[in-house]
C-alpha cells in the first residue's frame, strides 16, 4: 500500500488508475438496491482483472497503477490483502480528488461515491479518460488495446 498521499499530477511516465465505487467487505450482501445504480456493481472483479493483467501493463511501461475509491485507507488496505493485489489501492475518503476533478459521482447511503471510470495520465496529465464503464472486468482489456495502439 501506498504510503501518504499520492498527487497524480506529479507522477512522471504513464499512470493509469482505475476509479470504482467500492468494493464489498467480506460477508457484506450485495443489496439489490446497489445492483440497480447503473455501473455499481463489478468492482471487484475488475480489481482481479487487473491483478491478473498487471505484467501486461508492466510490458507496456505503465507503472504505477492504482484503484481508487472513496473508502478510508485501512479498508483500501484490507481489500488490497485480501484480493492479493499488486496494485495499489488509493483512498478519496476525503474527496479531495473528487473536488478537484469533478468526475461524475452519485450519492449511497449519505456518501458520495465516484462513478467508475478510467483514467490516463502522462507526465502529470490526463491523456484519457473511459467513461462510462459498465464492463469493469473488460476495462482492463480496452486500456491495454488502447496502450498498444500508441
Amino acid at each position: 500500500m501506498s504510503r501518504g498521499q499520492v498527487d497524480l499530477s506529479s507522477l512522471t511516465g504513464l499512470t493509469v488508475s482505475f476509479c470504482y465505487p467500492r468494493t464489498a467487505a467480506p460477508n457484506e450482501t450485495i443489496t439489490a438496491e446497489w445492483n440497480a445504480i447503473p455501473g455499481a456493481q463489478g468492482c471487484t472483479p475488475q480489481a482481479c482483472s487487473i491483478r491478473d493483467e498487471i505484467d501486461r501493463f508492466r510490458q507496456l511501461r505503465v507503472e504505477p497503477l492504482y484503484g481508487l475509491s472513496t473508502q478510508d485507507t485501512q479498508y483500501q488496505h484490507e481489500a488490497r490483502e485480501r484480493l492479493h493485489l499488486q496494485h495499489d489501492l488509493l483512498s478519496d475518503e476525503p474527496l479531495e480528488f473528487a473536488m478537484a476533478l469533478k468526475p461524475p459521482t452519485f450519492e449511497w447511503q449519505g456518501e458520495s461515491i465516484v462513478k467508475r471510470l478510467v483514467l490516463a495520465v502522462e507526465e502529470g496529465k490526463i491523456v484519457d479518460v473511459w467513461y462510462p464503464v459498465f464492463r469493469p472486468y473488460k476495462s482492463v482489456k480496452n486500456v491495454s488495446e488502447w496502450l498498444k495502439a500508441r
